[in-house]
């Protein structure tokens, strides 16, 4: 696994290289996670594959550098972008992002239009950000953002992934891993301490996960700071739309689980949904602060980018949660496969 010294910082990354002439696949993952996430899908693509999955600036072993949240997540695409560069990438990249990695790989495209040959979103933060938004247009629930950024993180589960606690109590990392991260997917002893392992890599205080907030007037007390993860997933900072407007548009592939808890039209991560259901006392109501409508978001932007001349295929997978490829692997891969192999094939 080796370690790239790019222009920005140090990149580590998974590797494994291809056999014959090569399609180039990036893998970027999610957030409380690294690379580590990819290793049974990096093991099972073809082996015409040559895979890069690098870990994240505050996470796995890449250079834990602050993340610049008034930046959206354009710090985690041009460190991506450093990479890309210092092996040669720079064009006929198929081109995959999980969760908050989707964000990042749609950032990426909008960059660096051409870039990419395709792209498959899994379980993708929404154009909108997280929080603190409603409606498919991503409109504010409040000027300052209120329910987005560092503030909205528990701090507990902050305090076991810095101990590193390995216990299956109530909202440890094993809990959200078996609880949010999965629907009914169990993976096997090993892999599941391989994954532990990898959340634990997560670099916790201001600079990532969390990040810092502001206290605010407004329900639910806090809004985005300027540093860390979570704020850079802010609305504040973090917006997408414009992803539809692509002058080059690769084949998108927008892969999902039914059952997503995290990234959903019902997230339970969303102060608004936990707020109408009683869970945070004080929600305003519907009117002032209606949940997010995540995966309507995506949508709405995917099909603005099909009307301008793009293309998406929406493919959900129905025993899965936030994971996939991990969950439902077999189906996932064939889908997934079956995207790159099509966009492969096209003239550039």
């Amino acid at each position: 696994m080796p370690t790239f010294h790019t222009s920005r910082l140090s990149v580590h990354a998974s590797e494994r290289p291809a056999q014959g002439e090569a399609t180039r696949l990036l893998l970027i993952h999610g957030n409380v996670s690294s690379s580590a996430f990819y290793e049974p899908l990096m093991a099972a693509l073809p082996a015409h594959f040559h895979v890069l999955a690098p870990d994240l600036r505050g996470f796995g072993d890449t250079e834990a550098l602050p993340i610049d949240a008034t930046r959206g997540l354009r710090d985690f695409a041009d460190d991506i972008w450093s990479l890309l560069e210092h092996v040669g990438w720079t064009h006929g990249v198929h081109a995959a992002g999980w969760s908050t990695g989707g964000g990042v790989a749609m950032q990426l495209a909008m960059d660096h239009p051409g870039a990419l040959a395709s792209l498959t979103l899994i379980d993708a933060v929404s154009p909108f950000g997280f929080g603190a938004t409603h409606g498919e247009d991503g409109t504010p629930n409040d000027e300052d953002f209120a329910g987005s950024g560092g503030g909205t993180a528990n701090p507990a589960f902050v305090a076991a992934l810095s101990s590193q606690d390995r216990s299956d109590a109530p909202g440890s990392p094993r809990d959200v891993l078996r609880s949010f991260y999965f629907h009914s997917f169990r993976p096997a002893p090993e892999v599941e301490e391989r994954l532990l392992d990898s959340m634990f890599t997560t670099r916790t205080g201001d600079d990532h996960y969390p990040g810092d907030f502001t206290p605010s007037a407004t329900w639910p007390n806090v809004a985005p700071g300027t540093r860390g993860i979570l704020n850079a997933l802010s609305p504040k900072y973090l917006n997408l739309s414009e992803f539809a407007d692509l002058p080059d548009k690769p084949p998108v592939l927008w892969a999902r689980g039914a059952h997503d808890r995290i990234v959903s039209d019902t997230s339970a991560f969303d102060f608004a949904l936990l707020g109408s259901l009683g869970v945070v006392p004080g929600w305003p109501g519907a009117e002032q602060c209606p949940p997010q409508s995540m995966n309507a978001q995506m949508r709405f932007v995917l099909n603005r980018y099909a009307a301008n001349g793009g293309t998406y295929r929406e493919v959900v997978f129905e025993r899965s949660g936030h994971s996939p490829f991990l969950e439902e692997h077999e189906a996932f891969l064939a889908a997934f496969s079956q995207h790159v192999e099509a966009a492969a094939k096209q003239p550039t």
